[in-house]
């Protein structure tokens, strides 16, 4: 498995000196088991055509100093039977939380959370996407941090220093869902301190009668980063088709945000917006903009159906284009409301630039009070060279996980 970073390490060598105890901690576990069945074969030859894995995730908490006080850790692990880049070991969280009269402090990895739409969430920038868990970008790298927190009467104020950057790992050769191309070893970076850039953040929230709202402004290094095609001689993780590889290309960047969420009896409504300037490209925008309309107690039963229709827009072009930047997504979500926890999303868009489509169908319920299954399936129809999702026009693909909870 892959090692863990300086500052992983650091995490883990400096939380025990903030607690005389931690036996009286909390701790949360599961194991899992996943299979991946794909309904196509593969575009290269080295790829495999399907893949099991098995993975692992802990949580441990202690309050302490009269709950003004906590350490928290979070450990993910995984073991793939195809892609080795994929078996990786990763501390997700590890943390000192310590409460003061007029504000928070936080040190140490943390995940954060930003946005409110359900098929794009453009405002969410403080941590690096783990695309080798999923393509959806919903599970995230820990982020070192100083994170300070204040709330006040007009709102909560969050500041955030994060003085070093991790880089996204990728698919191997034998993996489905990547590239064509090889991703090279070494990145680029724009600015010369490389991973140690110190990156800033701030974000406001507030409400006003039906509104909730935010705004928030990153400095730093993109954690989308740019593919730069390039040759390079002898690079290790060069698949066997080309000598020619990606190399990615990781920017300085500035990012205002802003969400907006209507919430109108049945109806949700919700705006996610940014306006980007990048080094040597110049000032772009992105929204995201929909609705979520839900229909209670259906047929008489327990059962919430929520409608969701959301318009994607990006004008960032070339090598900067996103699979979002002319895009309609329908879905639903499928709240059962039992004592087994069943949920049901699915979600669809269409691609009025390219014509391409794609389906996301995801599915999750208790089995017991232990046992919990998940499945997923993914579907892109893209005959379009030019479209950003060609690359992965043979990877519909079915997933399913059963879990094992401590």
């Amino acid at each position: 498995m892959k090692p863990l970073t300086s500052w992983a390490r650091a995490a883990v060598v400096a939380l025990p000196f903030f607690s005389f105890s931690t036996a009286a901690g909390e701790v949360k576990a599961y194991i899992g088991a996943e299979g991946r069945y794909f309904f196509n074969e593969p575009l290269s030859s080295a790829q495999e055509e399907h893949s099991t894995s098995l993975s692992a995730n802990i949580e441990f908490f202690h309050d302490y100093d009269n709950d003004e006080q906590r350490i928290a850790i979070t450990a993910f692990g995984r073991a793939d039977s195809v892609d080795n880049n994929r078996t990786h070991l990763d501390l997700r969280e590890a943390y000192w939380w310590k409460g003061f009269d007029q504000f928070e402090v936080y040190l140490g990895l943390r995940k954060i959370f930003w946005g409110v739409t359900e098929s794009v969430h453009l405002v969410d920038i403080i941590n690096q996407k783990d695309v080798l868990e999923n393509i959806d970008g919903e599970q995230k790298l820990g982020q070192g941090m100083l994170q300070l927190v204040s709330q006040r009467d007009w709102g909560l104020l969050e500041l955030f220093v994060m003085p070093h950057f991790r880089e996204q790992q990728f698919p191997g050769e034998k993996a489905r869902l990547r590239s064509p191309l090889a991703i090279a070893e070494q990145a680029i970076y724009q600015s010369d301190k490389g991973d140690q850039h110190v990156d800033f953040a701030v974000s406001w929230n507030h409400y006003f009668g039906v509104f909730d709202m935010s705004l928030s402004h990153f400095s730093g290094t993109n954690r989308n980063p740019l593919f730069i095609p390039s040759t390079q001689e002898g690079n290790e993780q060069a698949f066997q088709q080309t000598d020619t590889v990606l190399q990615a290309l990781y920017q300085q960047i500035h990012q205002t945000g802003l969400t907006v969420q209507a919430t109108a009896a049945e109806w949700l409504w919700k705006l996610e917006a940014i306006s980007i300037e990048e080094q040597h490209y110049g000032r772009n925008s992105a929204a995201v903009a929909g609705l979520e309309y839900t229909l209670f107690t259906l047929f008489n039963s327990n059962a919430d159906l929520g409608l969701i229709a959301e318009y994607q827009f990006d004008d960032r072009t070339g090598i900067r284009e996103t699979f979002a930047q002319n895009d309609l997504a329908l879905g639903l979500r499928w709240a059962f409301n039992d004592i087994d926890g069943s949920e049901l999303l699915a979600i669809a868009s269409h691609d009025f630039d390219y014509h391409t489509q794609f389906v996301s169908l995801e599915l999750g319920r208790r089995i017991t009070d232990d046992w919990r299954i998940e499945a997923e399936a993914r579907f892109f129809v893209a005959d379009n060279p030019e479209a950003p999702s060609y690359a992965l026009r043979q990877d519909d693909y079915i997933q399913l996980e059963l879990r094992r909870y401590f």
